[in-house]
């Protein structure tokens, strides 16, 4: 098999791909991954029970990956589209379609978290020669997303995770219009080495009074200490947690 190089989201026609008759909300279908040699990725086909039940009979069928779902109607969309794009189900859509491998650990990540609140559903995972893909099913939408599993040890899983974490803070701090905290502590800090500067050309000397530099001392002596989580175990079987 050749290598995958195409991740896009399937998304369900919500029709039977052999007798094109619409499936109604609640109905039963079979959501079946192909191989598609010309473009060296996957194509996503639905089949009515009865329209499943006809081509296995038949024989010749041979998915890559394939499993049983509900329909679901779509429902109306939120008036807070903007916002839903800057959670973890917008980032992990947008880092998909972009296909940056730089992000493949992110998207791995993001997958696990939104596999936590139920918003993505595990259907299947399949080896290929040089990795595992990693199926999951939208609980709301049937929306096909294709994951790497990138078989991350466990200090690389907390790290990716703490970069998440990042990455998720400053797109809402940018949709708010306000710098992501990494960012504003470096302006202020600019702006302080600016003060300071101005201060030491005018030939001034500034100390700090007793007080405050006694406080100074006080804080730099005692030990800082951060609480971590344990990162979960290998394999991706315990969903990861995010920082929030």
């Amino acid at each position: 098999m050749a290598i995958i190089q195409d991740w896009k989201i399937r998304s369900t026609m919500a029709q039977c791909v052999l007798t094109e008759e619409p499936f109604e909300d609640g109905e039963d279908f079979y959501t079946c991954i192909f191989d598609d040699p010309e473009s060296d990725g996957f194509i996503r086909k639905d089949y009515s029970v009865v329209s499943w039940r006809q081509v296995c009979s038949a024989g010749g069928m041979n998915p890559f990956s394939f499993w049983k779902s509900t329909y679901k109607a779509p429902q109306p969309e939120s008036n807070e589209k903007g916002l839903e794009d800057t959670s973890a189900e917008g980032m992990l859509r947008r880092f998909i379609e972009e296909d940056d491998s730089r992000t493949e650990h992110a998207r791995y990540i993001l997958a696990l978290m939104l596999e936590r609140k139920k918003t993505l559903i595990p259907t299947d995972s399949r080896e290929t020669k040089d990795r595992k893909l990693l199926f999951y099913e939208h609980a709301e939408n049937s929306d096909v997303f294709i994951v790497v599993d990138p078989g991350l040890k466990l200090d690389e899983i907390e790290e990716v995770q703490k970069e998440v974490a990042e990455l998720l803070a400053a797109e809402e701090a940018k949709v708010r219009g306000e710098l992501p905290p990494s960012q504003g502590e470096e302006q202020k800090a600019e702006t302080e080495s600016e003060k300071g500067d101005e201060v030491e050309s005018k030939g001034v000397e500034v100390t700090a009074p007793d007080d405050s530099k006694g406080a100074l001392d006080k804080a730099t002596e005692e030990p800082v200490t951060e609480g971590s989580e344990s990162p979960p175990e290998e394999g991706g079987d315990k969903p990861a947690k995010s920082e929030e």
